[in-house]
């Protein structure tokens, strides 16, 4: 088996840095984020994500127990710490996503929708700044993603229609292939790499289950 970053340990605790989304005008002379995503937790008896940037070094993790709740995801950094926690809606109609600061529960920051409208099947997911009475009403849509998760094909767009965040396969020195397990996700400085990662999560949530509604 072609090996990602065998040398990744999981670092002794230190203390957390507030997280906070990137504002705009902090993009300024910031270069692309190039991140190898390996849909592996580095705990046993966990599914979840293993994340690195280009010198194998661990930035974000995943790690859901397999009896844990599957209505509520955690982003960590490398430390363990929650950077975003990730909450399925109650009592929706479509499958919708709740993304918070941290670990708290209230004040969301976007909700996550999953698209349906097979007039437009190459779109996967919309998400939108909270705090308007309907998320899904177009003036408030943050970001768009389409593309095909299955496939590890995925474009996000924000509302000026830019390419902010790419998911790619990942190919191995000399050419193997390392399989739809381990991709690279690629982030502008238009948008912050956390919540990029976020949206990693949120697409396997919503496709990366069984055949029957891979996408």
């Amino acid at each position: 088996m072609t090996k990602v970053y065998p040398k990744a340990v999981i670092p002794a605790l230190v203390a957390p840095e507030r997280h906070r989304f990137l504002p705009e005008s902090s993009t300024a002379g910031r270069s692309p984020v190039v991140l190898t995503v390996w849909k592996k937790s580095l705990l046993f008896n966990c599914d979840g994500f293993t994340v690195f940037d280009t010198k194998g070094n661990l930035v974000f993790r995943v790690d859901n127990y397999a009896a844990g709740n599957k209505a509520e995801v955690v982003l960590m950094d490398s430390s363990g710490h929650s950077l975003i926690t990730i909450r399925r809606k109650r009592l929706s109609l479509t499958d919708s996503w709740l993304v918070y600061d941290g670990e708290t529960t209230a004040n969301p920051r976007f909700s996550v929708t999953k698209h349906v409208n097979f007039l437009n099947a190459k779109s996967l997911a919309h998400v939108s700044n909270t705090g308007s009475p309907r998320n899904n009403n177009k003036k408030n849509i943050a970001y768009e993603i389409e593309g095909s998760y299955a496939q590890r094909s995925c474009v996000v767009y924000d509302d000026k229609r830019r390419r902010v965040a790419e998911i790619k396969r990942k190919e191995a020195v000399g050419g193997v292939a390392f399989g739809g397990d381990v991709f690279r996700l690629v982030v502008q400085p238009e948008i912050d790499s956390t919540l990029a990662m976020a949206l990693v999560v949120l697409l396997d949530q919503m496709f990366g289950g069984s055949t029957s509604r891979r996408k």
